[in-house]
Formats: C-alpha cells, structure tokens, sequence
C-alpha cells in the first residue's frame, strides 16, 4: 500500500470521527475541510472532501443532502460502528481502540 493510499484511508476514518463527534452527528463539507486541516493535518481541498463524502455514502456510513454549494453529512449506524472499530470497511483506516 502506498503513502498516499495510508493518508486517504488515515482521512475518511478522521471525516468519520469528526461526524460522530458533531451535535447530532451532522457535518457539512467546509467545516470538515477546515478541521481536516487545522486539527488534524490533512490538507484536503473542498472538492476532494466532498469526494470523500460521497465514497464514504456509497459504502453506506454516512447519508449526504446538498445544501447550495456544501454536502451535509449524518453518521449512519454502520459509520458509528467502523468509529468503534466494531466493523472494517476496506479503503477506512481501522481505529485504534
């Protein structure tokens, strides 16, 4: 595996825990870009984060709406269970419990 496919991995399993740790466990795609960056160092451009969403919906972990130009995120059941490490996702980082 390389590099770059540990960081990708490394950033859906952070976009994951940052949902599950939001009030209602709702996120929009700017507000996790900038904590993608400021807090935990993945500099991720809004295009590729909305990328990321919309990988992360298709293997059903989280739900996305439109609101204008953001995706708003809601953590599914199946999302909070790879947060817990109770569940693998191929192509998630696996948390360290």
């Amino acid at each position: 595996m390389s590099y770059s496919d540990l960081l990708v991995q490394d950033a859906r399993l952070v976009i994951l825990r940052v949902i599950n740790e939001m009030p209602n466990r709702r996120a929009n795609s700017s507000v996790l870009c900038s904590i993608l960056d400021e807090k935990f160092g993945h500099t991720l451009t809004r295009v590729e984060v909305k990328e990321q969403l919309r990988w992360l919906e298709e293997r059903e972990l989280i739900e996305i709406e439109e609101a204008g130009a953001v995706l708003l995120a809601t953590l599914r059941e199946k999302g909070e269970q790879v947060v817990r490490g109770r569940v693998t996702v191929e192509g998630v980082k696996r948390p360290r419990i």
